[in-house]
């Protein structure tokens, strides 16, 4: 891989990124790539030390932007779990221990995943206690609000009542429910990606996205970025067809940068599954 920034240049950025973390973007560099049993560091002729800078970039860019619209998404889905499940069981403040509209294993699991000690630190749960001495928890409208992302999508998956599982998915353009599930799922993954900083444009999902009213996909993009940035796209339109526009604005705009950089632009449609027009 030429330094074709310079060796001073190409220190500052070490000493900046660091050596193991610019390692990743790289990778898509090697002649072996995407391989990565017995790699032997060989890089493709004419790669340089500037387009791993690049990609490194191209992808802190492209999660800063994910991270603001996936936000929208997680703070919209929890108000209408809440909303919904809390409206059916008024009589019912701390609905998600109960076991006629939880499963037994979310509810054996809760103590100690969820409500544990250092979650009891949080100010608003602690003078909750304070206040109502005898309550082993707080009502939802106050647990659920401080609970991540994943583990609401964890609270919507063990609800028992199928028809306020629709109800909610219906809020978003889907009627099947294991669709609604599929697709939270690739959100809430994407965001735990772009939430510690980890590598995101080359980053194969854990479950297959199933085709549904986001997106009809082929069997080369069921997995990649490029098709769970879709179903972003389609949830956050149901919230607010403003950002949606706004997401796909600067998406666009951040890979259009690349547009006539070929090394870049080959990842940009083989690794994210970003097609140019």
């Amino acid at each position: 891989m030429t330094l074709d920034i310079g060796v001073d240049k190409t220190k500052e950025v070490l000493r900046d990124i660091g050596y193991f973390r610019l390692g990743f973007y790289s990778f898509p560099f090697e002649v072996n790539y995407p391989q990565t049993k017995h790699r032997d560091h060989q890089y493709r002729a004419g790669s340089k030390i500037s387009d791993a800078v690049a990609l490194y970039y191209l992808d802190v860019d492209l999660r800063t932007i994910l991270s603001k619209y996936i936000y929208r998404i997680e703070v919209n889905f929890r108000t209408n779990l809440v909303y919904q499940v809390s409206t059916k069981y008024l009589d019912c403040s701390t609905w998600f221990v109960d076991p006629a509209v939880m499963e037994r294993k979310y509810i054996e699991a809760f103590d100690f995943k969820i409500y544990t000690d250092s979650f009891k630190l949080n100010p608003v749960i602690k003078r909750h206690h304070k206040k109502y001495t005898t309550d082993k928890y707080a009502p939802a409208w106050k647990t659920l609000e401080f609970i991540t992302f994943g583990g609401i999508f964890t609270t919507y998956k063990n609800l028992k009542d199928v028809e306020i599982k629709q109800e909610i998915a219906g809020r978003y353009g889907i009627r099947n429910v294991s669709v609604m599930e599929n697709y939270m799922h690739s959100i809430v993954e994407i965001r735990n990606i772009c939430a510690h900083g980890r590598v995101l444009f080359d980053h194969t999902l854990k479950q297959r996205l199933t085709n549904g009213p986001a997106l009809s996909i082929n069997n080369q993009n069921e997995y990649r970025l490029d098709s769970a940035i879709k179903v972003i796209s389609f949830i956050l339109n149901s919230i607010s067809e403003n950002r949606t526009n706004d997401l796909q604005t600067e998406v666009a705009q951040l890979f259009n940068k690349f547009k006539d950089d070929a090394p870049i632009r080959w990842i940009i449609e083989n690794c994210i599954g970003f097609t140019y027009f």
